[in-house]
């Protein structure tokens, strides 16, 4: 078993922080009315992906009943639709949908992760819980050996991230803005949630612009 596959099993048995563990049960009990004959995964969700990728992609955290449902991340909600068309077309998964853990999906040189790995209520994990997550990205990052280019959905992921490589006088977050840390290119993305794709805050074709640019730094 190599030391991916153990962080992996070491993040799904974590229950560090009581708020998220009670939530992520509670949210896994009320369910909601489209998915009420399924059963929810309920625990904290660990990165996928190639283990060998040059690209991570970095965002807040798991949605209740998206990741927290169904056991993956970014998977059975609108934010990953999103997510996972831009990396198919960006040839950096197999196939542009992310339904369940058992549907197919497989990325090319790219790694998929949260900050924080519980589902948080009204997705706001307290400082607290942050501080408490922060070893797992980071760890994440250590072992991802031939990573280069960090995309970040958000500038929670963004600050995030920069904490973790100590990035010091980083520009400010906006979407398509580029920070160095050392060997990395953080590269800024607008999350592909719900409040930013309805609004047009966030588009396809900015999204796809981030995955193209992200492949452009790797080959360059």
């Amino acid at each position: 078993m190599d030391r991916l596959e153990l962080l992996e099993q070491e993040i799904v048995r974590c229950q560090t922080c009581p708020r998220l563990t009670s939530w992520c049960a509670a949210v896994a009990i009320e369910k909601r009315a489209a998915y009420r004959d399924e059963t929810y995964w309920s625990k904290p969700i660990p990165g996928f992906g190639d283990s060998q990728a040059q690209i991570m992609i970095v965002g807040l955290a798991p949605g209740a009943h998206g990741a927290n449902r169904t056991g993956r991340i970014f998977t059975g909600d609108r934010s990953g639709e999103w997510l996972f068309r831009a990396m198919f077309r960006a040839g950096l998964a197999n196939q542009p949908h992310s339904l369940h853990r058992g549907d197919g999906l497989k990325l090319r040189n790219a790694w998929v992760t949260v900050a924080v790995k519980c589902a948080p209520p009204a997705n706001k994990p307290t400082p607290s819980e942050q501080a408490n997550c922060a070893k797992y990205l980071k760890t994440e990052i250590e072992l991802l050996a031939n990573a280069i280019v960090i995309v970040c959905l958000g500038a929670f992921a963004y600050h995030a991230v920069c904490r973790q490589l100590k990035v010091k006088g980083r520009p400010k977050f906006g979407h398509g803005v580029q920070a160095r840390a050392g060997r990395y290119t953080l590269l800024c993305s607008y999350h592909p949630s719900q409040q930013n794709t309805f609004t047009g805050k966030l588009t396809e074709s900015m999204l796809d612009k981030i995955f193209v640019d992200a492949c452009d730094l790797v080959r360059n």
